[in-house]
C-alpha cells in the first residue's frame, strides 16, 4: 500500500514532536531531601555528589550500546563495575591519569575491592575524586589521601550545528563536524557546578503546543484528502 507524502510527513512531524514532549520529561535537579525535613523545608536539601552541571554550551562525553560516541547534558553520574557511568549505565569519559587518549573513569581494582572510596564526587573542574584511607606506616597514624580518577571530557560543537539527536538524553555529531574537546576551566571551557544536575532545556508546554499543532495539521490534511476523494468519485458517478 502506498502512502501519500504528504501524509508520510504529517506523520514524521508528529513522531518528532511526540519525541521533543519526551525529552521534556528527562529527569533533571531534582535535590533529595533529608527524611526528617518538614515538607518544603529546602534547608536541608541533601545534593548527590556525583551529580554535576556542564557549562551551558557543552556536553559532557558517553557512547552508546552502538560504539558510537554521544553527548549529553545529564551530568547524573554513578558508579557501576568500577566504572564512573551516567544514569544509564553508559561510560562516562574523560581524562585518565597517563592516559593519552579519553578513555572510561574508573576507581582503583584495589581500593573498590577494599571500599577504600569514600567521599566519591565530582569536582568544579571536572576532577572526579575520592579520599582513600591508608596507614602511615612509619608512625601508625590514619590519613586520607586524595585520589584523582581523572578529569571528565567535555565537547563542544561550532555555533548552530543542528545535532542528531540519539535518544531522550543523548545527541550525536553530525556526519563532518568534529567537536572541540576540552576540560572544564582550561580557558575554552566554563567550570562545572557540583552536586547539580540540569533540567531538560526542552519547554514542556511549547512541546506540548508544538504537538497540538502537528495532529492538527495532519488532521486538515485527511479532511482535505477525504473532500478530493469525494469530489473524485461524484466526478466518475457522473462520467457514468
Amino acid at each position: 500500500m502506498q502512502v501519500n507524502a504528504a501524509i508520510r510527513d504529517a506523520f514524521d512531524t508528529i513522531a518528532r514532536r511526540a519525541d521533543d514532549v519526551q525529552r521534556a520529561f528527562t529527569p533533571g535537579a531534582q535535590p533529595a531531601f533529608d527524611d526528617v525535613a518538614t515538607p518544603g523545608d529546602r534547608s536541608r536539601v541533601i545534593f548527590d555528589p556525583l551529580s554535576a552541571a556542564a557549562p551551558p554550551d557543552a556536553y559532557f562525553i558517553s557512547s552508546d550500546e552502538r560504539g558510537r560516541t554521544t553527548y549529553t547534558r545529564d551530568g547524573a553520574l554513578q558508579l557501576a563495575g568500577g566504572a564512573i557511568c551516567g544514569a544509564d549505565g553508559r561510560p562516562m569519559y574523560g581524562f585518565a591519569p597517563g592516559q593519552p587518549a579519553l578513555s572510561a573513569l574508573r576507581v582503583d581494582p584495589v581500593d573498590l575491592a577494599l571500599g577504600r572510596t569514600a567521599n566519591l564526587r565530582v569536582e568544579s573542574d571536572g576532577s572526579v575524586v575520592y579520599d582513600r584511607a591508608a596507614i602511615d606506616p612509619r608512625t601508625g597514624a590514619r590519613e586520607t589521601q586524595r585520589v584523582v580518577l581523572g578529569t571528565l571530557a567535555l565537547a563542544r560543537f561550532p555555533a548552530a550545528t543542528k545535532l542528531p539527536v540519539a535518544d531522550a538524553s543523548h545527541v550525536l555529531a553530525p556526519p563532518g563536524v568534529v567537536a572541540h574537546v576540552g576540560r572544564a576551566g582550561d580557558g575554552s571551557f566554563g567550570r562545572l557546578t557540583p552536586m547539580h544536575r540540569e533540567q531538560s532545556r526542552i519547554d514542556f508546554d511549547r512541546s506540548l503546543d508544538r504537538l497540538h499543532d502537528a495532529y492538527a495539521a495532519f488532521d486538515a490534511l485527511g479532511a482535505a484528502n477525504k473532500a478530493k476523494s469525494g469530489l473524485t468519485k461524484t466526478a466518475m458517478d457522473l462520467l457514468k
